[in-house]
């Protein structure tokens, strides 16, 4: 017997109220039925990699700026107060170009003063030459001993002695007026000044500092973790923030020989090709190929999430096409991916994108195989779009 006749059975006599009724009790068993029909399985397609063979190296990548490989603190070789400073930061100059200059007249009269040493000097030369021969005659004519023969040529010689080296004071008085100027040794271009007109300096404080013309370089700060990895001579890659399509091959020309005691890093420079498209002062990305001493494979980052406060992936498992998460141990971050030291092999699949959608057990849709890369140098990790 069906539920509509047991219904009509139980009621009452025909009538409006019992017509109601038996429409609301259908109403009520045609929306259970509509509610078993639609729970249903979900089943959610997803987009996957394939993890392919491990890596045996690893990429670093390291920031730093573009500097001149030669670059001159400049100073006066005097004291003085700065009165002229002819360049500013960024100018080009030319070897003995005149950079700055500092009060010359106190070093002016040093040289008025060596002069006249100088001359009075000369004049008590000649005067003693005068004596040394009228005492050369006395002695040839046997009016005067030997002794004051010797006496004179002493005198003689005291006085030429002294007489060099007031030149040597009056050339180094010249010269001081000389230094009075800084003058640019070497092309290049002014990058820093120290000290500006007003201020008075002392011989050697450096007052502006030029980049040499010439060989560019990159300086980078390396961890003590990867310093292994660069040694002089080594081959890297250098791109540049400014133009994306411009990368030079480098060689690192120089490491430290100690780490810096805030930063523990040691300083590394590269030596760059000489091209006209780099600039002192641009960001470079120095990239270098190290062993790795644990076999490294790479996923994508958008497959990476955490669960519990820990790193995981979703691995597709093939048999029953569910997801389930998998803890994994990171190595580092790239320009590609992830670099994953633990927690997948080779031929594991992984959700690659909307991760935060999956939980455990989440069937999946796939449309067709992930496709497996042939290789570490082939990006290690194959992505395809499943449905």
């Amino acid at each position: 017997m069906s539920l509509s006749s047991s219904i009509f059975r139980r009621l009452p006599a025909a009538g409006l109220p019992a017509a109601a009724m038996i429409a609301a009790v259908l109403g009520l068993a045609g929306c259970s039925q509509e509610k078993a029909e639609v729970v249903q399985e979900v089943v959610r397609p997803v987009k996957v990699v394939e993890i392919g063979q491990a890596q045996t190296t690893r990429q670093l990548d390291y920031s730093g700026s573009v500097r001149a490989r030669t670059e001159m603190n400049l100073g006066f070789r005097i004291a003085g107060k700065v009165t002229e400073r002819l360049v500013d930061i960024g100018q080009h100059v030319n070897e003995g170009d005149v950079l700055a200059r500092v009060d010359p007249s106190d070093y002016e009269l040093s040289v008025k003063s060596a002069q006249a040493s100088l001359d009075a000097a000369e004049r008590q030369v000649e005067t003693v030459d005068l004596a040394r021969k009228r005492a050369e005659q006395l002695y040839a004519k046997n009016f005067a001993p030997k002794s004051q023969l010797d006496q004179a040529q002493l005198t003689y010689d005291q006085a030429v002695a002294t007489r060099d080296a007031a030149r040597s004071t009056l050339a180094q008085a010249q010269n001081q007026v000389q230094y009075a100027d800084l003058k640019a040794s070497k092309n290049g271009i002014v990058t820093a000044i120290s000290a500006d007109v007003g201020q008075v300096v002392a011989a050697g404080t450096p007052v502006m500092t030029v980049a040499v013309d010439g060989e560019k370089e990159v300086s980078i700060a390396v961890p003590e973790m990867d310093i292994a990895g660069f040694r002089p001579g080594k081959d890297v890659k250098a791109s540049f923030w400014s133009d994306e399509g411009l990368t030079l091959d480098g060689k690192v020309r120089e490491v430290a020989g100690s780490a810096d005691p805030q930063s523990r890093t040691f300083a590394v420079r590269v030596s760059l090709p000489n091209d006209p498209r780099v600039l002192l002062g641009m960001t470079a990305n120095v990239q270098a190929t190290v062993g790795s001493k644990t076999q490294l494979v790479s996923i994508p980052l958008t497959a990476m999430t955490e669960k519990d406060g820990k790193q995981i992936v979703w691995t597709v498992d093939r048999a029953s096409d569910t997801v389930h998460p998998r803890p994994i141990k990171v190595a580092n971050f790239t320009a590609d991916g992830v670099a994953v030291a633990d927690g997948l092999k080779q031929g594991d699949v992984v959700v690659a994108a909307g991760t935060q959608f999956m939980t455990e057990n989440l069937k999946v849709k796939l449309s067709g195989d992930a496709q497996q890369s042939a290789s570490a140098e082939d990006d290690v990790a194959t992505t395809s779009s499943l449905h």
